[in-house]
């Protein structure tokens, strides 16, 4: 089997990277910005469960424990982006964050992943602001974790994959993080989990214009993070528990729905399952 290539959001996944949530962590949860201080075990036994899902879909979990003492190392879809190519190390426009490309290189390597290119100062881009939304296709999200000089960089990086930016809303400001993925999650090649009052206009013509359909987040789902869902195949979708209406929308669009338990490890760091994956493998 190969070991990498995710170019999807929404192929069979096959490869996974997670990073376990370490008891060095904790001390740290209010430097980070998490919402309260996570409780170790409760965030270990709720992750190896989660791991446990991701194994019973088919797909092989790859586990880190990189940059210990840094809680949201646990959300691996941000330091890096996995093309046909191999892994883009990103960087990060928390600057909390800013280490977590480099630690990853050890695992990925260990994985059979290479290298295959680093964004460089004074580019910033974070993981979540990138969705693939073919594999010739790139959104990109502009707002404050993702600059404007993110655009050349992610080209240099991807040659032959058109980028498509959209600036994202001030929402809450620089203090609470508004990703692309906060707006959308790609269901299949023509279905997304979209949260429309909030996303660009011009990303909800694209939609329309390739074809792709959706399914909108509820208003009283979205801060609970109901369009952060994860994609385990072509309407195969993993969630985090208690978004029962987006749940329900789905189901009813022929989206087959496990849910998980995030107390520790999604509620109270903001990073729904998404955020605490980094596919490196889809069919």
């Amino acid at each position: 089997m190969e070991s990498f290539g995710s170019a999807s959001m929404w192929g069979e996944l096959r490869r996974v990277l997670v990073r376990r949530p370490l008891e060095a962590d904790a001390d740290a949860w209010q430097a980070y910005g998490w919402r309260t201080a996570p409780d170790v075990t409760g965030a270990q036994a709720e992750h190896e469960a989660f791991c446990m899902l991701l194994e019973e879909t088919g797909a092989e979990v790859v586990v880190s424990e990189h940059d210990p003492g840094n809680p949201d190392a646990i959300y691996t879809y941000d330091p890096t982006l996995v093309g046909p190519d191999g892994a883009v190390l990103l960087r990060p426009g928390k600057e909390g964050r800013r280490r977590e490309p480099e630690a990853t290189v050890a695992t990925l390597a260990d994985a059979g992943v290479p290298v295959a290119g680093r964004i460089d100062a004074p580019a910033t881009v974070e993981g979540g602001d990138t969705v693939w939304l073919d594999e010739t296709t790139l959104l990109v999200g502009i707002g404050y974790r993702t600059g404007t000089a993110a655009l050349d960089a992610l080209a240099a990086a991807f040659p032959g994959v058109e980028t498509i930016a959209f600036d994202l809303p001030h929402w809450q400001g620089a203090g609470e993080v508004m990703h692309l993925m906060s707006l959308i999650s790609p269901l299949d090649r023509d279905l997304a989990l979209v949260y429309p009052p909030l996303a660009p206009t011009r990303l909800m013509w694209l939609l329309a214009e390739r074809g792709v359909e959706v399914v909108e987040v509820p208003d009283e789902e979205f801060g609970s993070m109901g369009a952060n869902v994860l994609a385990l195949g072509p309407r195969r979708a993993l969630a985090l528990e208690g978004n029962d209406e987006t749940r329900r929308r789905m189901e009813r669009r022929g989206v087959d729905v496990v849910t998980y338990r995030g107390d520790e490890i999604s509620r109270k760091g903001d990073g729904g399952p998404t955020c605490l994956t980094r596919p490196l493998l889809r069919d």
